[in-house]
């Protein structure tokens, strides 16, 4: 299907045509088209144009309302204050657009694709080998993920990277003791069971802490250490055979998390570290003769004016070390240069802690420097903040040390499982659909509370809060879907269908209005990578759905005409919540 113009674009194209009329010379003027609290809509553009044009601002208003065609669309249209437009659009153009949306049987909802879409390479969920994955760990999973279904959902080519930590001085330590002690891997599962991935990290952090206790202890041990991460850098077989059991192990956990966050993680979308190992001594190669890094101090270093330490000095970028090691900035501009000569995307994007933004601005503007950044390829870091406690402090266990993200999902589920329960019997839920729901729940509360706030900003996890029936959370907007669903199976044989020919309420137009504007904050929010935008809109979606109940009933409507508009109004918005939902990585049970 045909994507469906916006009621907004209706508007801002015959009120552009009027503008036009009125001032000839006003070439592609903009009417400045907003949602208004005084009308449906308000144009604001008319003060400058008038400014510009040294005209009466309320005269020039005057002849641009002489001008506009009302009847289909624009209902009504009058100037106000010093010069704004208030426009009024009719019931009946309210409901036709609406339609036109729910006909559409691809699920899009009207919504068009992006007019020239591009490649994405978005660089997210970035565990680390051997390492038990954390609360740090969340918001770059479920920002990376929510940017990802919302890129794709506007038609753009997305290129998933997760840049695990699976390389580094560590691994010497631990494959030397594995080595030693062959057994410390062995699962305890039988053949016939998978191994779960409660049971590969429990391996791997019993054996991490051994390898470091010995390492610490022993300094004959710490010396047959070193000398292995000299042989995994060279690529021994047999060292190599051992790091990737490691990654191996690692993966099986990591994916059990991913799982866990309701989240799919594709095996060859992971490279990490290591995968550009090949590259790093060519990146230098390259940055050195052209002049954009230099050596200091046997070191080859990237120098910027703006960047300096507390003692006023340059800090610069380090990408080889004085001893020939590598460090992360030249993993960093290999992966760049991969991502953008090998995969040819225009835009890197990296959801990364925004304590790292002083690190990502200077391997951006290296490789700007180098020219594998520019004008037609952008990178950009999409940082976020900190998961606090509720005492507004980091995220930490009792004992001060960073919690387990499997621990704060299972809390979560535990938490919501309970919610879904005590409304259990009421719905008739089996215990089936009790624990399913609980999980749909507790995962989405999760992933709700950081999504609806801006990625930028620090925010307190508070399961309480999350779970709550009440309030800006998932919960409320996952009972507003099955409430809608309970009245679409209470309706019997009375159908959804859209009447233009009926007035509406003013719960029924400001329900609508607000539906409509769903592909224009599908594209705000694609353009900005800002899915806290999105969790807004529906959010408000939700809170007029609660007015529109409270105000207009449906089951009990006062004809079958008005009872099937208003089915297919309430249906149209659970189909939103659903896609919208779904976007942000959440899931809508039919009942709870």
């Amino acid at each position: 299907m045909a994507s469906v113009t916006s009621l907004s674009d209706s508007v801002q194209q015959r009120l552009a045509a009027a503008l036009s009329a009125a001032l000839p010379d006003a070439d592609s003027a903009d009417p400045l088209l907003r949602r208004s609290d005084r009308a449906d809509f308000q144009a604001n553009g008319i003060l400058a144009l008038a400014k510009k044009a040294k005209a009466n601002p309320r005269e020039l208003a005057g002849e641009v309302v002489s001008q506009v065609v009302t009847g289909d669309v624009i209902e009504g249209i009058e100037v106000s204050g010093p010069g704004f437009l208030n426009i009024t659009v009719g019931d009946g153009a309210i409901t036709r657009n609406l339609a036109q949306r729910y006909a559409d049987e691809t699920g899009r909802l009207g919504v068009p694709h992006a007019p020239d879409p591009g490649t994405t390479v978005i660089d997210y969920a970035q565990p680390n080998v051997a390492k038990e994955m954390h609360v740090g760990h969340l918001r770059s999973a479920v920002i990376g993920d929510a940017v990802v279904q919302i890129l794709e959902f506007t038609g753009e080519s997305v290129v998933r990277r997760h840049h695990i930590g699976d390389w580094g001085t560590q691994f010497g330590m631990l494959i030397q003791y594995l080595d030693e002690h062959p057994h410390e891997l062995d699962h305890k599962a039988d053949d016939s069971t998978a191994v779960s991935g409660e049971e590969a990290m429990s391996n791997l952090d019993r054996l991490y802490k051994a390898a470091r206790g010995l390492f610490d202890s022993d300094e004959e041990f710490k010396t047959r250490a070193r000398r292995r991460v000299v042989d995994l850098q060279a690529g021994e077989p047999n060292t190599l055979a051992t790091w990737q059991r490691f990654v191996d192990e690692s993966k099986i956990y990591f994916f059990s998390v991913f799982e866990k966050l309701d989240m799919e993680i594709r095996d060859p979308d992971i490279v990490g570290e290591s995968g550009y190992n090949d590259m790093l001594a060519e990146t230098c190669r390259l940055l050195e003769e052209s002049g954009v890094a230099v050596r200091s101090e046997g070191a080859l270093c990237v120098f910027f004016d703006d960047v300096k330490g507390p003692d006023g000095q340059p800090v610069p970028l380090i990408v080889q070390k004085s001893d020939g090691g590598y460090g992360y900035a030249a993993t960093d501009l290999s992966a760049i240069r991969d991502r953008v000569f090998n995969l040819k995307a225009d835009t890197l994007l990296y959801v990364v802690d925004a304590r790292q933004s002083l690190h990502f601005r200077m391997v951006f503007e290296t490789a700007r420097r180098a020219g594998w950044l520019n004008e037609d390829v952008k990178a950009q870091q999409l940082a976020f903040g900190t998961v606090l406690g509720k005492d507004g402090k980091p995220f930490k266990t009792r004992a001060g040390e960073t919690v387990r993200l499997v621990d704060l999902l299972d809390e979560a589920i535990d938490r919501a499982t309970s919610v879904v329960r005590e409304k259990a019997e009421k719905v008739g839920l089996t215990e089936e659909e009790i624990v399913e729901n609980g999980r749909y729940v507790g995962i989405g509360a999760v992933k709700y509370a950081d999504l609806s706030t801006s990625a930028v900003r620090d925010y307190k996890f508070d399961i309480d809060q999350m779970v709550s029936l009440n309030g800006d959370t998932s919960v409320y907007l996952q009972y507003a879907y099955a409430r809608i669903q309970s009245i679409l199976r209470k309706a019997g044989d009375a159908r959804p269908a859209a009447h233009p020919e009926l007035p509406l309420a003013p719960a029924e137009r400001a329900l609508g209005l607000h539906l409509d504007q769903f592909a224009e904050t599908v594209r705000e929010v694609a353009a900005a990578y800002e899915p806290h935008k999105l969790a807004a809109y529906l959010y408000h979606l939700a809170t007029l759905l609660t007015t529109f109940y409270d105000q207009c009933p449906v089951l009990k409507a006062d004809t079958p005409q008005q009872r099937a508009n208003r089915l297919f109004l309430v249906d149209l918005t659970a189909r939103t919540l659903h896609r919208g939902m779904r976007l942000l990585g959440i899931r809508t049970p039919d009942r709870l």
